[in-house]
């Protein structure tokens, strides 16, 4: 049978996690029914929502919206803090069951992933009559629910289970295209973020159907390579595989929550830069190389979106993965505020491992061109392109001398501690922040 895969999302997490703790505890009501948010504080009018109830909802609150914003929609808003700790067990005891009809999952987050269901398809009368055994079995074992979306792909998939909810089951297949996702505002399409948005409507684009319509290479004028993603979306176009595999589940990787919304690219790159480093540095502790590398952005809607690829070479080098992780970033990010930024490797080998070489790790020139890691270059394709020859020779002997530099940066740093050897780049951000307090004051 063609593909088949379902994207299982909780419905509003957070919120739905506290009401049934409440329940179960007797410690509060169930924030389901009554106009309620998780996040921030009442006293202080400080933070964001971080998840609603349908009666909130109505009152037009909606995700990532300040708290003093959503109080002056609704002053009886019953505001609860949020609880990480009990929010990973519900999340480890709703995986705990999904895995009992597959292995085949890619968690995406603690309240979502996809599941590969074409090689068990043939346990059930129909993918949707699965989908709702699974819906209501969850339901009933802890008292939450889901939305389920089932199509061919993870795209549609994803988007299907956006459409209504709580507690449905949604199909989205090419030939329901036009009807179910055309008609809906472009905003609404997955990856199409605040800023790229605004593009959009200022060419016309109103509706999704109208973006699938329109000529890809006037959005990738517009919109650069993020252009052409959106209108392969907006057609139903995705071929990314369910990562389920052991090698995915194994991993190394860091993240930062910025203090401040991130709208520069050389400040990104910068940042980039220090996760780079912090995961190589894990990588060789653990005396490993990662074949393939992720680059996770959250935008300050909370929405989160990631990139991977995988590497010509297995590499565990700061400068491998940093290269790697600027070209992921450019064709992920759509110009919106970034809230959080992460790196992860995976794929992971000993470092002992034999590893197959390409022809670039026998020499062949490829470094030609600056890949303009941090600053706007004046041809983007070619330095895209130079960007990715320099992964390209991450495992040849022109780089033995990162190698070794690597390793005496971790020698220092263990010996005199982690800042004891700090990147220029980082450096002269730091005295240039500072100038600009000090000519604030």
């Amino acid at each position: 049978m063609d593909r088949i895969i379902f994207h299982i999302d909780v419905n509003s997490a957070y919120l739905s996690w506290t009401s049934v703790h409440n329940l179960r505890t007797g410690s509060g009501p169930d924030y389901r029914q009554i106009p309620a948010i998780i996040g921030g504080d009442r006293e202080s009018r400080h933070g964001v929502v971080l998840a609603k109830s349908l009666p909130a909802k109505a009152y037009g609150i909606h995700t990532g919206e300040p708290v003093a914003s959503a109080l002056r929609k609704c002053p009886g808003l019953v505001i609860a803090l949020p609880d990480h700790s009990m929010y990973r067990q519900f999340s480890r005891e709703l995986f705990e069951l999904l895995y009992t009809y597959t292995p085949d999952l890619e968690q995406v987050s603690i309240d979502e992933c996809y599941m590969e269901f074409t090689g068990i398809s043939h346990l059930y009368e129909s993918p949707v009559a699965a989908a709702r055994l699974i819906k209501d079995n969850i339901r009933n074992s802890f008292g939450f629910t889901v939305n389920v979306g089932i199509s061919c792909n993870k795209l549609l998939a994803k988007m299907a289970s956006d459409f209504e909810k709580p507690d449905k089951v949604h199909t989205l297949f090419p030939d329901e295209i036009p009807l179910k996702m055309w008609p809906l505002p472009v905003e609404e399409l997955y990856m199409a973020g605040h800023s790229s948005v605004e593009t959009l409507h200022k060419l016309g684009i109103r509706t999704i159907g109208e973006l699938a319509a329109t000529d890809p290479e006037l959005l990738a004028a517009h919109l650069k390579s993020h252009g052409h993603t959106l209108w392969e979306y907006a057609n139903g176009i995705d071929d990314s595989p369910v990562d389920s595999g052991p090698g995915e589940a194994k991993g190394i990787g860091n993240s930062t929550t910025l203090s401040n919304d991130v709208t520069d690219r050389a400040e990104a790159f910068l940042i980039l830069h220090t996760l780079a480093e912090s995961v190589a540095r894990r990588l060789r502790n653990a005396h490993q190389i990662a074949g393939s590398v992720c680059v996770e952005i959250k935008y300050n809607t909370f929405q989160s979106t990631s990139k991977q690829m995988q590497l010509p070479s297995p590499l565990n080098t700061a400068d491998g993965i940093y290269k790697s992780s600027c070209l992921l970033f450019d064709r992920l990010w759509d110009g919106s505020p970034i809230r959080l930024l992460g790196i992860r490797s995976s794929k992971l080998l000993e470092d002992t491992a034999p590893v197959q070489m390409s022809l670039f790790d026998y020499g062949l020139d490829l470094s030609n061109s600056d890949p303009s890691c941090g600053r706007e270059p004046k041809d983007k394709k070619s330095a895209k392109d130079s960007l990715l020859k320099d992964v390209l020779l991450e495992g040849s002997l022109k780089n033995e001398k990162q190698k070794k530099l690597d390793s005496a940066l971790d020698s220092i740093r263990k010996r005199y501690g982690s800042d004891a050897v700090i990147r220029g780049s980082l450096l002269q951000e730091e005295n240039e922040e500072a100038q600009k307090k000090e000519r604030g004051k």
